[in-house]
């Protein structure tokens, strides 16, 4: 596919409002708390009974974090004390085998994934036994076909961890980085050494991980344009497979540890969108694909790949090259994607273990997908991960004339392709180079929750 991508001022300031990041639809936002073990349940029944069940992705949150990052709108918990990570895992433990006995055994695991907070905030001997734990409850897939994950904190692992989390069976990581301007470091309490994080993708490379991914994140206090031009040419010679350069939402009134950055140190829209311009441009000039929404790959990576034939998708890790796998969460706030449910556990710590404590699966809210939604779902997925959609081909799939099921999505199309984002033609909806920074306002017409034109609620971040 073409992966061009052109950066228009004025475009980019018309549309540039709240909205959904779609890594589900419908978003958390719709979910509801008369959705719990019992509905859950049914979906995975359901999907047991599938001619094929498909294959099984696990994720894990691992909310600890030794200290807080200021700009940081995870679900976490800030502590020094590394014994509360002990009856974390021994309820961990418990929720893999409440899971475990949901799902028919011979659904294989293609995709694990450590998420957090920070994963290797457990040691040595409790990231063993989490791993153990899930061989014992999964069959996980063997390593040539698997794509286990796990986020990395360089502060936090040395060779010999990384060596560790290599034999343990992860072959993929990613690294968060944010930015290697120690004034900015300081601003958002993160320091972090550069020669730490090159370290940690050294060793990575050393013990065979298949793939590295960098974090970074634009828009931070006291970053400039040439700061962080600075901190990517130092990201760029280290080559990793995938970047994400995503987009600092200031949200301070949700997020308690925001309130601690110095609005008045935060850089202006202007030296965002010049900041987020360069960075497109000294990507494309690496070689980099973009494959949509902050994310950049090799085009010799898996992502890329899967992008070029046709088959990523987008979940709540971000991009996927495993769309067909229902999706299982353990832990605190984990999201899981079973059949047509998207479940969510417990939001709190003590919520969460005191559920699954009493023997009980943690799920505390969630929802069925209806038929409409599984058709926008679809949608929504084409054009997030493709930035096309052909609709003759998407409506004998589905059973319905394109046109006329989304015939409210006509007229705001129509404005964006008379603006230059996209092109609607017999074959269907392209987006234009012009349109791609803006997908999730394409995206966006397809909302029934938002409503065609309308605009979104505050609780989602601004699209640029």
């Amino acid at each position: 596919m073409e992966h061009a991508v052109c950066f228009d001022p004025e475009l980019i300031a018309r549309y540039d409002r709240q909205g959904p990041r779609y890594t589900s639809y419908p978003t958390a936002v719709q979910f509801d708390d008369g959705f719990g073990p019992a509905e859950y349940r049914e979906s995975v029944a359901h999907s047991n009974g599938a001619p094929l069940p498909a294959p099984l992705s696990l994720y894990f949150h691992i909310p600890f974090c030794a200290t807080v990052c200021f700009y940081c709108a995870c679900t976490k918990v800030v502590t020094n004390n590394r014994r509360r990570a002990a009856p974390y895992l021994d309820s961990l433990c418990r929720e893999i085998e409440l899971q475990g006995a949901l799902f028919d055994a011979d659904r294989e695991v293609e995709q694990l994934h450590w998420g957090g907070g920070t994963p290797t905030f457990l040691d040595a001997a409790q990231m063993t036994r989490l791993m153990d734990e899930t061989r014992r409850h999964f069959r996980l897939a063997d390593d040539a076909r698997a794509e286990f994950s796990i986020e990395i904190d360089p502060r936090t692992v040395d060779a010999a961890g990384i060596r560790g989390l290599r034999a343990l069976g992860f072959n993929r990581l990613s690294l968060g980085v944010q930015d290697f301007d120690e004034q900015v470091q300081r601003a958002v309490n993160r320091i972090q050494p550069e020669q730490q994080t090159l370290t940690v993708m050294e060793a990575a490379r050393a013990a065979g991980f298949r793939s590295i991914s960098v974090d970074l994140i634009y828009g931070l206090p006291c970053q400039t344009v040439a700061s962080f031009e600075r901190t990517l040419a130092r990201i760029v010679a280290a080559a990793p497979d995938r970047l994400s350069i995503f987009n600092y939402a200031h949200l301070p009134a949700m997020f308690k540890s925001q309130r601690q950055i110095d609005e008045a140190t935060l850089p202006s829209p202007a030296v965002k969108l010049e900041i987020l311009k360069r960075s497109i441009e000294c990507l494309g000039a690496a070689g980099y694909v973009y494959i949509g929404m902050d994310h950049f790959a090799r085009p010799g990576d898996e992502l890329a790949r899967a992008q070029a034939e046709g088959h990523l998708t987008r979940n709540f890790q971000g991009y996927s090259t495993h769309g067909g796998c229902d999706i299982v969460g353990f832990g605190m706030s984990s999201i899981g994607s079973v059949d047509d449910c998207y479940a969510q556990n417990e939001r709190t710590l003590d919520a969460y273990r005191k559920r699954i404590d009493a023997g009980e699966l943690a799920i505390a809210r969630g929802v069925s997908l209806t038929a409409d939604d599984r058709l926008r779902r679809a949608a929504i997925n084409e054009l997030v991960c493709h930035f096309t959609l052909d609709t003759r081909a998407f409506g004998l799939a589905h059973g319905v004339d394109f046109w006329s099921y989304f015939r409210a999505a006509h007229a705001p199309l129509q404005a964006m392709a008379d603006d230059g984002l996209l092109e609607l033609s017999a074959q269907g909806i392209r987006v234009l180079p012009r349109g791609r920074l803006l997908i999730r306002n394409v995206c966006m017409v397809f909302d029934a929750y938002l409503g065609a034109g309308s605009h979104a609620t505050p609780r989602f971040s601004r699209v640029i």
